[in-house]
Protein backbone atom coordinates (compact mmCIF):
# COMPACT_ATOMS: atom_id res chain seq x y z
CA UNK A 1 0.00 0.00 0.00
CA UNK A 2 2.81 2.23 0.73
CA UNK A 3 4.26 1.75 -2.59
CA UNK A 4 0.70 2.55 -4.35
CA UNK A 5 0.64 5.84 -2.60
CA UNK A 6 4.52 6.50 -3.22
CA UNK A 7 3.72 5.81 -7.06
CA UNK A 8 0.24 8.31 -6.94
CA UNK A 9 -2.41 6.27 -6.20
CA UNK A 10 -5.45 7.31 -4.63
CA UNK A 11 -6.17 4.56 -1.85
CA UNK A 12 -9.82 5.64 -1.88
CA UNK A 13 -10.00 5.46 -5.83
CA UNK A 14 -9.61 1.80 -7.16
CA UNK A 15 -9.41 3.22 -10.84
CA UNK A 16 -6.52 5.21 -9.64
CA UNK A 17 -5.28 1.99 -7.94
CA UNK A 18 -5.40 -0.28 -10.97
CA UNK A 19 -3.75 2.47 -13.26
CA UNK A 20 -0.86 2.54 -11.02
CA UNK A 21 -0.50 -1.51 -11.01
CA UNK A 22 -1.01 -1.62 -14.62
CA UNK A 23 1.60 1.14 -15.28
CA UNK A 24 4.16 -0.34 -12.77
CA UNK A 25 7.31 -1.45 -14.47
CA UNK A 26 7.60 -4.83 -12.62
CA UNK A 27 6.92 -8.71 -12.88
CA UNK A 28 3.36 -9.84 -12.38
CA UNK A 29 4.08 -11.93 -9.13
CA UNK A 30 4.41 -8.47 -7.84
CA UNK A 31 1.89 -7.06 -9.11
CA UNK A 32 -0.10 -9.77 -7.43
CA UNK A 33 0.92 -8.76 -4.21
CA UNK A 34 -0.34 -5.38 -4.48
CA UNK A 35 -3.84 -6.32 -5.95
CA UNK A 36 -3.88 -8.49 -2.40
CA UNK A 37 -2.58 -5.86 -0.28
CA UNK A 38 -5.74 -3.31 -1.74
CA UNK A 39 -8.31 -5.98 -2.04
CA UNK A 40 -7.73 -6.21 2.08
CA UNK A 41 -7.55 -2.70 2.47
CA UNK A 42 -10.93 -2.45 -0.17
CA UNK A 43 -12.47 -5.41 1.77
CA UNK A 44 -11.46 -3.40 5.36
CA UNK A 45 -12.87 0.05 4.35
CA UNK A 46 -16.48 -2.29 2.68
CA UNK A 47 -15.54 -0.41 -0.71
CA UNK A 48 -16.27 -2.35 -4.25
CA UNK A 49 -14.07 -2.81 -6.70
CA UNK A 50 -13.15 -4.92 -10.01
CA UNK A 51 -9.99 -7.20 -9.47
CA UNK A 52 -7.63 -7.27 -11.91
CA UNK A 53 -6.20 -10.49 -13.41
CA UNK A 54 -2.64 -10.99 -13.53
CA UNK A 55 -1.11 -14.31 -13.84
CA UNK A 56 2.56 -15.02 -12.71
CA UNK A 57 5.52 -16.10 -14.31
CA UNK A 58 6.94 -18.85 -14.10
CA UNK A 59 11.03 -17.80 -13.76
CA UNK A 60 13.84 -19.33 -13.09
CA UNK A 61 15.86 -18.52 -10.21
CA UNK A 62 19.44 -16.92 -10.17
CA UNK A 63 22.22 -19.77 -9.15
CA UNK A 64 26.01 -18.26 -8.74
CA UNK A 65 29.28 -19.51 -8.41
CA UNK A 66 30.26 -21.09 -5.36
CA UNK A 67 33.10 -18.25 -5.29
CA UNK A 68 30.47 -15.56 -5.14
CA UNK A 69 28.58 -16.94 -2.23
CA UNK A 70 32.24 -16.79 -0.05
CA UNK A 71 33.56 -13.93 -1.39
CA UNK A 72 30.36 -12.16 -0.26
CA UNK A 73 30.56 -13.99 3.09
CA UNK A 74 34.73 -13.40 3.34
CA UNK A 75 33.63 -9.39 3.20
CA UNK A 76 31.41 -9.33 5.98
CA UNK A 77 32.79 -6.45 8.47
CA UNK A 78 29.99 -7.94 11.08
CA UNK A 79 30.16 -11.56 12.67
CA UNK A 80 26.63 -12.01 12.65
CA UNK A 81 26.43 -11.15 9.11
CA UNK A 82 29.13 -13.45 8.19
CA UNK A 83 27.77 -16.22 10.49
CA UNK A 84 24.34 -16.01 8.94
CA UNK A 85 25.06 -16.38 5.37
CA UNK A 86 27.34 -19.39 6.13
CA UNK A 87 24.31 -20.90 8.00
CA UNK A 88 22.56 -20.14 4.95
CA UNK A 89 25.18 -21.71 3.00
CA UNK A 90 25.59 -25.11 4.59
CA UNK A 91 21.88 -25.80 5.93
CA UNK A 92 20.20 -24.73 2.84
CA UNK A 93 17.13 -23.08 4.81
CA UNK A 94 14.81 -19.87 4.26
CA UNK A 95 16.07 -17.31 6.44
CA UNK A 96 13.34 -16.56 8.24
CA UNK A 97 13.18 -20.18 9.39
CA UNK A 98 17.60 -19.57 10.48
CA UNK A 99 16.17 -16.24 12.35
CA UNK A 100 13.73 -18.22 13.97
CA UNK A 101 16.33 -20.73 15.21
CA UNK A 102 17.21 -20.71 19.17
CA UNK A 103 19.96 -21.65 20.93
CA UNK A 104 17.57 -24.52 21.99
CA UNK A 105 17.84 -25.88 18.52
CA UNK A 106 21.51 -25.84 18.22
CA UNK A 107 22.62 -29.51 19.89
CA UNK A 108 26.38 -29.92 18.78
CA UNK A 109 27.05 -29.57 15.27
CA UNK A 110 23.22 -30.81 14.32
CA UNK A 111 20.49 -27.36 14.02
CA UNK A 112 17.04 -28.25 14.18
CA UNK A 113 14.25 -25.95 12.27
CA UNK A 114 11.38 -26.68 14.75
CA UNK A 115 9.49 -23.37 12.66
CA UNK A 116 9.66 -24.24 9.52
CA UNK A 117 7.82 -22.13 6.75
CA UNK A 118 4.56 -22.48 4.82
CA UNK A 119 5.68 -25.51 2.68
CA UNK A 120 8.19 -27.33 4.71
CA UNK A 121 8.84 -29.58 6.80
CA UNK A 122 10.69 -29.49 10.38
CA UNK A 123 14.13 -30.97 10.06
CA UNK A 124 17.72 -31.37 11.06
CA UNK A 125 20.87 -30.58 9.26
CA UNK A 126 24.48 -30.97 10.18
CA UNK A 127 27.24 -27.61 9.82
CA UNK A 128 30.42 -27.86 9.55
CA UNK A 129 32.92 -27.44 12.94
CA UNK A 130 33.65 -23.79 11.20
CA UNK A 131 30.06 -22.87 11.16
CA UNK A 132 29.91 -23.75 15.36
CA UNK A 133 32.76 -22.01 16.21
CA UNK A 134 31.53 -19.43 14.07
CA UNK A 135 27.92 -19.48 16.01
CA UNK A 136 29.46 -19.84 19.23
CA UNK A 137 31.16 -17.06 19.00
CA UNK A 138 27.90 -14.84 19.09
CA UNK A 139 26.60 -12.94 21.70
CA UNK A 140 24.09 -15.10 23.89
CA UNK A 141 21.72 -12.43 24.36
CA UNK A 142 18.63 -13.54 23.52
CA UNK A 143 17.15 -17.12 22.98
CA UNK A 144 17.78 -16.63 19.71
CA UNK A 145 20.75 -17.35 17.79
CA UNK A 146 19.80 -14.18 15.18
CA UNK A 147 17.83 -11.69 17.48
CA UNK A 148 17.01 -9.45 15.03
CA UNK A 149 14.38 -9.01 12.05
CA UNK A 150 14.18 -10.13 8.50
CA UNK A 151 14.15 -6.22 6.95
CA UNK A 152 17.07 -5.42 9.26
CA UNK A 153 19.62 -8.13 7.90
CA UNK A 154 18.07 -7.39 4.57
CA UNK A 155 19.04 -3.93 4.83
CA UNK A 156 22.43 -4.99 5.90
CA UNK A 157 22.88 -7.10 3.31
CA UNK A 158 22.02 -4.77 0.33
CA UNK A 159 24.88 -2.75 1.34
CA UNK A 160 27.16 -5.42 1.67
CA UNK A 161 26.02 -6.78 -2.06
CA UNK A 162 26.60 -3.84 -3.68
CA UNK A 163 30.05 -2.61 -1.79
CA UNK A 164 31.22 -6.56 -3.06
CA UNK A 165 30.01 -6.15 -6.32
CA UNK A 166 31.71 -3.29 -7.23
CA UNK A 167 35.35 -3.99 -5.79
CA UNK A 168 35.21 -6.67 -7.41
CA UNK A 169 33.27 -5.47 -10.76
CA UNK A 170 30.66 -8.43 -10.84
CA UNK A 171 27.17 -7.45 -11.65
CA UNK A 172 26.20 -11.15 -10.79
CA UNK A 173 26.58 -10.16 -7.12
CA UNK A 174 23.94 -7.99 -7.07
CA UNK A 175 21.50 -10.89 -8.32
CA UNK A 176 22.30 -12.76 -4.94
CA UNK A 177 19.71 -12.63 -2.10
CA UNK A 178 19.50 -14.58 0.79
CA UNK A 179 17.37 -17.43 -0.83
CA UNK A 180 20.12 -17.71 -3.15
CA UNK A 181 21.90 -19.82 -1.05
CA UNK A 182 19.02 -22.32 -0.90
CA UNK A 183 18.77 -22.64 -4.64
CA UNK A 184 22.70 -22.94 -4.93
CA UNK A 185 22.45 -25.62 -2.64
CA UNK A 186 19.29 -27.39 -4.09
CA UNK A 187 20.80 -27.10 -7.94
CA UNK A 188 24.66 -28.17 -6.79
CA UNK A 189 22.77 -31.23 -5.00
CA UNK A 190 20.86 -32.33 -7.75
CA UNK A 191 24.12 -31.87 -10.00
CA UNK A 192 25.69 -33.89 -8.07
CA UNK A 193 23.63 -36.68 -7.60
CA UNK A 194 20.71 -36.66 -9.39
CA UNK A 195 18.21 -37.49 -7.13
CA UNK A 196 15.34 -35.50 -6.69
CA UNK A 197 13.82 -36.95 -3.58
CA UNK A 198 17.27 -36.27 -2.10
CA UNK A 199 16.77 -32.60 -2.63
CA UNK A 200 13.46 -32.81 -1.47
CA UNK A 201 14.86 -33.91 1.66
CA UNK A 202 16.95 -31.42 2.01
CA UNK A 203 15.09 -28.54 1.42
CA UNK A 204 12.08 -29.94 3.43
CA UNK A 205 9.38 -29.71 0.51
CA UNK A 206 5.88 -30.55 1.51
CA UNK A 207 5.74 -30.89 -2.15
CA UNK A 208 7.90 -32.80 -5.14
CA UNK A 209 6.71 -30.05 -7.70
CA UNK A 210 8.31 -27.30 -5.65
CA UNK A 211 11.33 -29.36 -6.00
CA UNK A 212 11.51 -30.01 -9.63
CA UNK A 213 12.50 -27.00 -10.88
CA UNK A 214 16.02 -27.63 -9.63
CA UNK A 215 16.40 -30.37 -12.54
CA UNK A 216 16.10 -27.67 -15.06
CA UNK A 217 18.63 -24.79 -14.06
CA UNK A 218 22.05 -25.11 -15.25
CA UNK A 219 24.44 -26.98 -18.04
CA UNK A 220 27.38 -27.55 -16.24
CA UNK A 221 30.44 -28.20 -18.54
Amino acid sequence: LKRLVKRGANLLDPESVKESIAKHQCKNGTKLQEVYAYDAFVKMLKMQWERPHYVQEQCLPFIPEEKELDQLIAACRSKRMATFLQTLKETFADPTEILRTRWIDLSGNIITINFPVKGHYPGQMQISNKLLAMINMLPHTSDRIFPTTYASMESSFLVLRRRVANILQNPRIKAISFVTFRHWGATMTYHFTNKILLVQKLLRHKEITSTMKYTQLIQFE
